[in-house]
């Protein structure tokens, strides 16, 4: 498999949690309530999953060697890329005060979650289908067999090393469970 590949899998399921955080977000407005547990484990999947495994592999690693390959970071895709990354990581900073506002009895603190919730998604939406589609095409095309293989062995040392050993798994299990309570299996 190739680092794109690997990545690609991983936006399944990235994808899959923000059709999970659309509905619980409309779910949200309509009732004017939500389980914070459920809000708090849909945060922390979002940074420690996407941003702090998924684009860290993409960030740390994957991204330097397209660079070296002669893919500009400046006015290039990488840069637009990393731009989105920045501004997701905001959505996701506000989605988790807006969570700690509620747990402290602070309803007003919806609308700031649902707010965030709703430009996330467009943001990771539209930003997975230009990876999907663009970004990881081309460092297929730009990237030797060799170091594709080595970039998907050091994707491995990442997800033990960032976030921990079996720490993917339990959030494919989060997924799942969310999937059943909020879309139906």
């Amino acid at each position: 498999m190739t680092p794109g590949g690997q990545l690609k899998e991983e936006h399944e399921g990235i994808l899959l949690m923000l059709k999970i955080l659309d509905k619980v977000s409309r779910k949200m407005k309509k009732q004017g309530k939500a389980d914070l547990a459920h809000l708090e484990q849909i945060v922390d999947f979002f940074k420690i999953f996407a941003d702090k495994c998924h684009h860290g592999k993409e960030e740390d690693l994957l991204f330097p060697e397209m660079v070296k390959a002669g893919i500009p970071k400046e006015g290039g895709p990488i840069g637009v890329m990393l731009a989105e990354h920045g501004q997701g990581r905001a959505y996701v900073r506000a989605m988790g005060e807006a969570v700690e506002a509620l747990k402290k009895g602070d309803q007003k603190s919806q609308g700031k979650f649902i707010e965030n919730a709703k430009n996330y998604i467009a943001l990771l939406t539209q930003h997975i289908d230009k990876e999907n589609n663009i970004l990881f095409p081309m460092s297929d095309r730009v990237l030797g067999r060799d170091l594709q293989n080595d970039l998907v062995e050091k994707f491995e040392i990442v997800e033990k090393e960032k976030i921990g050993v079996g720490t993917h798994e339990n959030f494919h299990k989060l997924l799942g469970e969310l999937k059943e309570i909020y879309l139906g299996s």
